[in-house]
């Protein structure tokens, strides 16, 4: 099955949120948590802002993701919590550093996550419309969404054609990886962003032209899956 960053296809699930309330969920939690805005004063509210993208995951039934995320953060946030204050020099940065670091990002990759994996493309199209992005826009983050998984694809299919023949590390052809890797990935890449960019500008416009939403978005609601 090919791997696909936005959904082609609505799935069900127990809640859905807008594609503009995800946009908006990304946006507080990088200002808030990732940008640190507020200093200390924002201490508790930032910890529950961390706490939103794992609910998230679970209502989307991301089991395995939530709970990842939910393991790695609070190792990392014990560790700055209860082992930090023990520790001096060099040893008390570099801890200081990496447990910031993934504490602060963390959570804005979980919720983008979420986001993408529960987004369509018609719904991410109707949500850019719906707050009047312009098409220069929305064409090409469409086009980027569906790009990079297209190209992996690609990328293995053309990784299994040269183990096949031969080609690879350590074999009689290993000379012959580079060419006959890169020039079939240019290739592919330019042919596959011209046809996404076509199909995308195609249902931008079919989009357009309906009288009326395929389906109703409204910023929070419940499914009945």
């Amino acid at each position: 099955m090919a791997r696909e960053i936005l959904l082609s296809k609505k799935t069900e699930q127990g809640l859905r949120l807008d594609p503009r309330t995800k946009l908006l969920l990304i946006f507080i939690i990088s200002i808030f948590v990732m940008g640190g805005t507020g200093g200390e004063a924002m201490g508790l509210i930032r910890l529950v802002l961390c706490t939103v993208p794992a609910i998230l995951l679970l209502t989307s039934k991301q089991c395995a993701k939530a709970v990842g995320y939910i393991a790695v953060f609070s190792a990392f946030y014990a560790v700055q919590i209860y082992v930090l204050p023990h520790l001096t020099g060099i040893l008390n940065f570099l801890v200081l550093f990496t447990t910031g670091f993934f504490c602060r990002i963390l959570p804005s990759v979980a919720i983008a996550a979420y986001a993408v994996k529960t987004t369509t493309v018609s719904e991410l199209i109707s949500g850019m419309e719906r707050i009047h992005m312009p098409k220069e826009v929305t064409i090409p983050l469409t086009v980027m969404f569906r790009f990079f998984p297209t190209v992996f694809q690609e990328s293995e299919a053309i990784s299994d054609a040269m183990k096949m023949r031969g080609i690879k590390l350590g074999g009689k052809k290993s000379s012959k990886i580079l060419e006959y890797k890169l020039i079939p990935m240019i290739t592919c890449s330019v042919k596959i962003g011209e046809e996404l960019s076509a199909a995308a500008k195609h249902k931008f416009e079919k989009h357009k032209k309906q009288k009326t939403p395929q389906y109703s978005q409204k910023l929070m609601q419940i499914g009945s899956g």
